[in-house]
């Protein structure tokens, strides 16, 4: 591990009471909002992290375990950027299926994978069975769940005893220099990259998301809550990016 990453544990629910909600908006707007920027959502992702969130998706998929014959959900998959990713480590004998509940993004997705599934699908009402696959992960969708436990929940109800749930998110540093950076860059750059996008309402949704996400120890409280164990996270990139991961335990005996 780099020295700019650090990790926590988590081994019992400490999730604090009066967490935010993840979001501002309803989840038709949001549905509405990704159909509107798919066109340009991949080139605006690699602008905003100078196309570093390939190497988180990366590390991501390395937290699945996922390996050859794997079977695997990505959820709130977007146009498909970690399913690509995670196909690589399950190979041919293996499947990614990719949901999401907006369309256009959807689209994208099919256009650059068209050997994976890609299905409509509400996270918080996922349509597949329980004990399913071996990882289920979400890669900078979890903040647009409208109700945040709901969907690690349901996450956590499709894995099989023994898989993984993987989450890669946005979070925000709590120390200078990185932290006033963070502030400057989400709080006016991105925006301003939204009004030249010719979206600035979904601009200005990213960084008030981001603000109302609960950080890295409470997300991993609430990953406890849904009834995983072993769970941990990682920050890295100084702090921006998080990923954590959790164990669905095997049934009583």
């Amino acid at each position: 591990m780099s020295p700019a990453a650090q990790t926590d544990r988590l081994d019992a629910p400490q999730a604090g009471p009066g967490t935010p909600r993840s979001g501002t908006l309803e989840a038709t707007q949001v549905r509405a909002m990704f159909d509107r920027i798919s066109g340009f959502y991949d080139l605006m992702n690699s602008v905003m992290t100078a196309g570093l969130h390939h190497q988180w998706r990366r590390r991501a998929a390395d937290l699945a375990a996922v390996g050859p014959g794997g079977v695997v959900l990505d959820v709130a998959t977007g146009t498909g950027d970690l399913a690509v990713e995670l196909a690589t480590r399950v190979g041919p004998t293996g499947s990614v299926t990719g949901s999401d509940f907006s369309e256009g993004m959807l689209d994208r997705a099919r256009v650059k994978a068209p050997a994976l599934a890609f299905e409509w699908g509400n996270a918080l009402e996922l349509p597949y069975a329980t004990d399913t696959y071996d990882a289920a992960t979400v890669g900078f969708g979890a903040r647009n769940f409208s109700d945040l436990d709901q969907g690690l929940r349901e996450m956590t109800r499709v894995v099989r005893p023994g898989g993984r749930v993987v989450i890669l998110e946005i979070t925000t540093p709590t120390k200078p220099p990185l932290s006033t950076f963070f502030r400057l860059w989400f709080d006016r750059v991105v925006p301003l990259i939204g009004k030249i996008a010719g979206d600035p309402e979904a601009y200005e949704y990213l960084p008030n998301s981001v603000k109302r996400f609960p950080g890295p120890h409470a997300l991993a409280g609430k990953l406890a809550d849904a009834g995983l164990v072993n769970v941990r996270y990682i920050l890295t990139a100084g702090g921006i990016i998080a990923l954590h991961v959790g164990e669905k335990p095997a049934p009583p005996a």
